[in-house]
């Protein structure tokens, strides 16, 4: 499932197609995605000018001149697809629809956006904006790891009686918003912390030094456009690069870059770790 940095960069890539532009028509191919899409999406969409769009955790957000939010949430398999601007020094047209386009967004200035989805894992939705702190997919979210409500003393406080591994506390999206599966592990490899340690056992000088190192591994993931382990693309259809600079993730039986000890994998909640034995304890 894509995490922040692929959220991110799908963000990034749908904002010169999208910000400031009405959508000129919405179609919707479906009556459901993962759960069912909202009542009159369509009507609702058509018409409404983006204002501003933005990302909470994983999930992507167009606030509209309506006052509602548009929710998109990529899921497994999804992407979301820009064509007929100008991306760089490329122009991208139109394709032939696809079996799979269930939401096409028609905006104003010529620019198509498209939701893809063959596995259907993906999620959309419509919210009131002022009302969206209390949306069931955004409630319980803890804070943003570039915010300033993540910080050191959050950490340490939010993590000091919890018994449970470090790497299945970081994943507690109730914890921190955002991160996943992958850079978990880059970031724990980073701090030379076992995955499989308790995080009350840690001290909090260690956890306090997460908080860099978190914001560190994002932002190096974001600006090579994230990871394309499976389905992930940019918005202009683009691979992102970030798993070319994995140190641990997706490395079994490979030399560590630091010591040369084979990387070892577990299983820890159902998803693979990846660490150094010798550098991580």
């Amino acid at each position: 499932m894509p995490e922040l940095p692929e959220v991110e960069t799908v963000r990034r890539g749908l904002a010169p197609a999208m910000e400031g532009r009405v959508i000129d028509r919405a179609e919707v191919n479906r009556p459901d995605l993962r759960w069912p899409l909202p009542e009159a999406m369509a009507a609702r969409l058509t018409g409404a000018r983006v204002t501003l769009l933005r990302r909470r955790s994983k999930y992507i957000l167009a606030d509209l001149s309506t006052g509602e939010s548009l929710l998109i949430h990529l899921g497994m398999s999804g992407r979301m697809l820009v064509s007929g601007v100008m991306l760089g020094d490329f122009h991208l047209d139109h394709p032939a629809a696809q079996k799979h386009d269930h939401v096409v967004l028609h905006m104003e200035g010529g620019a198509r956006v498209t939701f893809n989805d063959a596995r259907r894992f993906g999620a959309m939705d419509l919210v009131r904006t002022d009302r969206e702190a209390a949306h069931w997919l955004l409630s319980g979210l803890g804070p943003e790891p570039f915010g300033n409500d993540f910080h050191e003393a959050y950490l340490i406080e939010a993590l000091k009686s919890r018994k449970s591994p470090i790497k299945t506390a970081l994943l507690d999206q109730h914890v921190v918003a955002g991160l996943g599966n992958i850079y978990v592990s880059e970031v724990l490899f980073r701090a030379g912390i076992d995955p499989r340690r308790a995080a009350n056992r840690i001290s909090a000088a260690r956890l306090a030094a997460l908080v860099p190192l978190i914001r560190e591994v994002l932002s190096e993931a974001i600006e090579a456009g994230g990871s394309s382990l499976r389905d992930h693309r940019q918005a202009d259809g683009e691979l992102g690069y970030f798993q070319h600079s994995f140190r641990v993730y997706d490395r079994e039986d490979e030399p560590c870059p630091s010591c040369g000890t084979p990387i070892k994998r577990i299983v820890q909640s159902g998803r693979s770790s990846y660490f150094c034995p010798a550098c991580q304890k």
